[in-house]
């Protein structure tokens, strides 16, 4: 076989990229003379000239077809496509946005037959979602504080049980929670937030700081009504969680500051103001891979690829101006010697792995807050809550228990 490729050949190697090797070898060994020719044509054309030409990734590439395929309704060509592309590791919230984007530009009754295709191809593949009935209690409803500035506020979960707030980390938005808000709202209602400048809120023109966002916590629970809550933050949301055991004590019924810290050494403070100098010249783009990279640990991120670079498309979607200044909220935060000012119970989680807010700096907190439990997570990271989920929610479920007993 001769060593030089030709334009058949390079068109393979991409539509094998694309495909996969079983249906590239089913079409292309079962040629015969009639179809030969056509088999030929669409690998040296479609294949090489256009799957090879530099000015599109293969993702958006494959996105770009499932969208067409919608609004032609070619169906076979959608479920050959999508079902690769699922198996090709495209993260399954971005092909839910094509879908949900194609429900406006091709109607709603290709979008249905569209989320109908690809949640069988789920089905066979064994990646099918856990369920989210819209029923009442499963169903997330969305709302925003009437107060300023807005936010973004998701409710779901029992009219009974102990009322939770969940706080999200920098950069990300209420979606963090996705998995903890539906387990725990089987027992309690939970209300999960967008801080300012994240998610859904508004993001403020000025710059605000982190009393500003322990404030904002406060006005949200006493909008809600259900007040004193169990409060739980990661990162930044940890941070709240402090400021508003503090400031506002008759709001917190118990509180967990899940992979944070009270204050930051100098040395870290100038990483953050470079952070932040790096964000407002490149946007979010210029530190979203360096992010995931501190979220999630390098085992989880080989083991669990959509997952990272679902991390990575919501960060990107991330305002860099509200991102640029939760920095300096977060950079400048400084709760240390206070912490012995906190009355409810409180339980604090670290990762092993955290490099951000390392367990430390969890221990820093723990021996300051009054009868606090400290708990290690030996496999996270600083996304601990969705890299070790099993080990979060039995650490919050006996927790739970132990608010309650407390009153």
């Amino acid at each position: 076989m001769s060593s030089r490729q030709d334009d058949f050949d390079r068109g393979l190697k991409n539509r094998r990229a694309v495909l996969g090797d079983a249906w590239v070898d089913k079409s292309t060994a079962g040629a015969n003379a009639f179809n030969a020719e056509f088999q030929d044509l669409i690998t040296r054309f479609a294949w090489n000239d256009i799957w090879g030409r530099p000015g599109l990734d293969h993702t958006t590439r494959r996105l770009l077809v499932l969208g067409m395929c919608m609004g032609l309704a070619r169906w076979e060509e959608f479920e050959l496509h999508c079902g690769a592309a699922i198996r090709g590791g495209v993260p399954l919230d971005t092909i839910k946005e094509v879908l949900m984007q194609g429900a406006i530009y091709c109607g709603v009754p290709a979008a249905n037959t569209a989320f109908k295709l690809t949640v069988d191809i789920l089905k066979k593949e064994g990646l099918l979602p856990e369920p989210a009935p819209l029923t009442p209690g499963p169903r997330v409803q969305m709302h925003h504080t009437f107060s300023q500035p807005q936010l973004q506020v998701a409710l779901q979960g029992t009219d009974s049980g102990l009322p939770i707030v969940l706080s999200h980390a920098l950069g990300l938005d209420l979606h963090m929670w996705d998995g903890l808000a539906a387990e725990l709202g089987k027992s309690h209602p939970v209300l999960r937030y967008d801080h300012r400048g994240h998610g859904g809120s508004a993001v403020p023109e000025a710059a605000f700081t982190m009393d500003d966002l322990v404030d904002d916590a406060a006005r949200l629970i006493r909008e809600w009504g259900r007040g004193p809550v169990l409060f739980i933050g990661l990162s930044m949301g940890g941070m709240v969680g402090q400021g508003l055991a503090i400031r506002h004590p008759e709001l917190v019924k118990g509180v967990v500051l899940a992979n944070t810290t009270s204050q930051y050494p100098d040395a870290a403070k100038t990483a953050w103001v470079q952070r932040i100098e790096t964000v407002k010249a490149g946007g979010m783009a210029a530190v979203a891979d360096m992010v995931v990279q501190r979220y999630l640990h390098e085992d989880h991120r080989q083991a669990h690829p959509a997952q990272a670079e679902a991390l990575r498309s919501r960060l990107l979607r991330t305002s860099a101006q509200g991102y640029a200044a939760a920095c300096a909220a977060v950079m400048s935060v400084d709760w240390q010697a206070r912490l012995g000012e906190v009355k409810a119970p409180t339980l604090v989680i670290a990762g092993a792995r955290d490099a951000g807010a390392t367990p430390a700096m969890a221990q820093a907190i723990a021996e300051q807050v009054p009868g606090a439990q400290l708990e290690v997570l030996a496999d996270a990271s600083h996304l601990s809550v969705q890299e070790t989920p099993a080990e979060f929610i039995r650490l919050l479920q006996a927790f739970i228990e132990r608010v309650r007993q407390a009153g």
